[in-house]
């Protein structure tokens, strides 16, 4: 089809022109950043700072996973947060597509979005509590709200930038508005989309403590706050390191499925 080769041609990645492939420097300089950096939590906490030291962090923490404890905890926190983050960011895409493709969408729709965009889903947690119940459902509503406002604009954004020329040198082709939305407007925006997605899930992550202060029996960020009543920092720390994993992980996970879906693009 005349379509699919002019699209694939703008596309296209000239073969001298690839991009090198990334070399091992960086993984090397991302684990001596690591070191550098359990090294200086060492030093403070050596130096007398009230702070708990690595080996007893450490202690705790497999002393939490022979308990059951640390996995039991992030097995809930992963629940809420994939579920949240699943639902907010495929209505964002949605919402997002809709708006950038139809005005009419866009302007009904485009201010309740930034109004709603100004008011942080923490402050929604009282509202949520009085309509849903103290159970999961408020607790993933709100995790699901702060991923879709931080993703519905990232794809708004891809959608409207879309080169015109590209779109229309489709029509001319002769390609209906499906075509060109499926096969010009959706691989144009996905770089917006998924760049979306990685700050939806941050959002996402940074919700769940606060999630979880919604009559919550196990979670990490509900350790968290139970450990604050006993001043236990061990597990405070083990838990915050044990979010941030979970969350560079994922995070990680997205960066190559970006890089997977969107190989066209030239990257220095």
């Amino acid at each position: 089809m005349a379509l699919l080769d002019a699209h694939s041609a703008v596309h296209a990645e000239p073969g001298p022109a690839r991009r090198p492939r990334r070399s091992a420097a960086p993984l090397a300089l991302n684990a001596a950043s690591i070191l550098l950096g359990v090294g200086l939590w060492w030093a403070l906490a050596a130096l007398g700072l009230q702070i708990p030291a690595p080996p007893e962090v450490a202690g705790k923490a497999a002393e939490m996973i022979r308990d059951g404890t640390l996995l039991q905890d992030t097995g809930a926190s992963l629940v809420r947060v994939l579920t949240g983050f699943a639902l907010g960011t495929t209505l964002a895409v949605l919402i997002g597509f809709l708006m950038g493709w139809y005005g009419l969408v866009r302007s009904m729709v485009e201010p309740w979005v930034q109004f709603f965009r100004t008011i942080p889903p923490l402050a929604i947690i009282p509202l949520a509590i009085v309509l849903m119940g103290i159970g999961e459902v408020p607790k993933i509503f709100v995790i699901f709200l702060a991923a879709f406002l931080a993703c519905v604009i990232s794809t708004l954004q891809g959608v409207v930038t879309v080169d015109p020329t590209l779109i229309n040198a489709a029509r001319v082709l002769g390609a209906g508005d499906a075509t060109i939305f499926r096969r010009v407007v959706v691989p144009a925006s996905s770089p917006f989309i998924l760049v979306g997605m990685r700050v939806g899930l941050g959002s996402a992550w940074a919700t769940l403590v606060a999630a979880e202060l919604i009559a919550a029996q196990e979670g990490l960020g509900y350790r968290m706050q139970h450990a604050q009543l006993y001043y236990d920092l061990p597990t405070i720390f083990v838990s915050l390191i044990t979010i941030g994993i979970l969350g560079l992980l994922m995070d990680r996970l997205l960066l190559v499925a970006e890089r997977t879906l969107t190989g066209w693009q030239e990257r220095p």
